[in-house]
């Protein structure tokens, strides 16, 4: 099973992927652990990506997640602002996709990153990142005001349906 929880910063992707992959028993990884330095470097310092910026680090993450159909699967946290981001990520698997998208306003996520601590991403860039972001007509929507267990009950009651 391949799971995705995506979503602007400050939604809250990796605490919810972490805890929801070992609810289900796979392994967690994180996107932001893929980025190379100079985009690390290029958000720390207020600028937002390109498409130009994550077009490499996109086809990284569609390989390692190809790399888990041999496994039992695994869950990704990623941003996946964008449909055409979400299709390069889904390109080289062959299993579907279960998208996990958090969604919030714009006064929790920014106060939630500026509670952040020792983050390369810049609280500046989420006017842009929630501009960016396009919600998909698929997948499981939660909005983040809800408790990170009500968020996790839902997710996974959401990947362990078989129609979905």
């Amino acid at each position: 099973m391949i799971i995705v929880v995506a979503g602007v910063s400050g939604t809250g992707k990796s605490t919810v992927g972490q805890t929801l992959a070992e609810q289900l028993g796979l392994p967690f990884i994180d996107a932001d652990d893929f980025h190379p330095e100079v985009n690390k470097t290029k958000m720390q310092s207020g600028n937002p990506l390109t498409d130009e910026d994550r077009w490499p680090w996109l086809q990284t993450l569609a390989s390692e997640l190809a790399s888990y159909e041999q496994q039992a699967g695994v869950v990704l946290a990623c941003s996946a602002l964008k449909e055409s981001y979400r299709k390069v990520l889904a390109a080289h698997g062959t299993m579907t996709i279960k998208w996990v998208v958090l969604t919030g306003s714009f006064s929790l996520l920014s106060e939630r990153l500026t509670a952040r601590e020792n983050h390369f991403f810049d609280g500046r860039l989420l006017e842009n990142q929630l501009q960016t972001f396009e919600l998909p007509d698929y997948g499981l929507k939660v909005d983040v005001s809800a408790s990170v267990e009500n968020i996790i009950n839902k997710a996974t009651a959401y990947v362990q349906n078989p129609t979905e």
